[in-house]
């Protein structure tokens, strides 16, 4: 950095009586060389990578409406931007971009927890489709979780999204304890309308129960009202909501998926 000592940085009057060096070795005044107006000028300059960065910072409220202003923004604002000053960029930062990384950070959990619990279907039933049909409970539960948000009035958070994630591997239990049964009745020569319809009726009761218990020990999170506990009622809604829907569902979707199956794979066996 170069600049005049400091007694010499006072006053306008010390810029204006600057005198300038020419490259012959002759001196001339600041004013014979250049013209003086005033402007505006940024009191700091921050640079990112070598570019220069001005931070723009937005609270919305209500905080829901964040995503909708977020995607008009990207939509109509940004891109005239661009066209206006070629060579601007942007990004967001701040609460938004650690938003952004928690989500895509959570979607990568979720697809690890599908695999791992995939794998520990399929080893003890020995079936790579018996494991799918009973994850057919899984989008139902995400469903679920958000009619639960719907419902209560709350909007989906990271931490809803932390619950459905435990969602997935909580959801399969009903299913898993249906097709099990289904299979046990099978193996005593039952024919898979039978063993499904059996397996319904004879798991009815423990499934319901299974699942009510659940969500009456999360209904006390749910329905709390203490500012303390508010921000954990996002988690425990997607995880009640999600397994009371997807229970339902299980009862009737997960058996019709079951026979679909048994039908596919008498098809390919005939054929054979």
């Amino acid at each position: 950095m170069v600049r005049l000592p400091k007694e010499e940085r006072i006053s306008e009057f010390h810029l204006e009586e600057m005198i300038l060096r020419t490259p012959d070795g002759g001196e001339v005044p600041l004013l014979e060389a250049v013209d003086l107006e005033r402007g505006r000028a940024d009191t700091s300059i921050e640079r990112r990578d070598g570019r220069r960065v001005v931070t723009v910072s937005a609270d919305v409220r209500p905080r829901s409406q964040a995503a909708q202003v977020t995607a008009e923004l990207n939509a109509e604002i940004f891109p005239e931007l661009a066209n206006r000053y070629p060579g601007l960029s942007f990004s967001y930062q701040g609460r938004q971009a650690d938003r952004t990384e928690s989500i895509q950070s959570l979607l990568r959990g979720l697809l690890i927890a599908l695999v791992v619990i995939y794998a520990m279907l399929a080893i003890p039933l020995n079936s790579y489709i018996q494991p799918m049909v009973i994850m057919v409970a899984i989008p139902f539960g995400l469903v679920g979780a958000v009619i639960g948000h719907i419902i209560m009035g709350y909007s989906l958070s990271v931490l809803s999204l932390f619950g459905i994630v435990a969602l997935s591997g909580v959801v399969v239990n009903d299913s898993l304890v249906l097709i099990s049964f289904a299979n046990r009745r099978r193996q005593k020569g039952l024919i898979a309308p039978e063993a499904i319809k059996d397996a319904a009726i004879q798991r009815f009761r423990p499934i319901m129960l299974t699942t009510l218990t659940t969500f009456g020990g999360l209904a006390p999170m749910i329905f709390e009202t203490s500012r303390q506990a508010r921000f954990l009622i996002p988690m425990a809604i997607s995880l009640g909501y999600g397994i009371l829907f997807a229970t339902v569902i299980t009862l009737v979707i997960v058996p019709s998926v079951y026979l679909i199956v048994e039908d596919v794979r008498k098809l390919f066996a005939t054929r054979n």
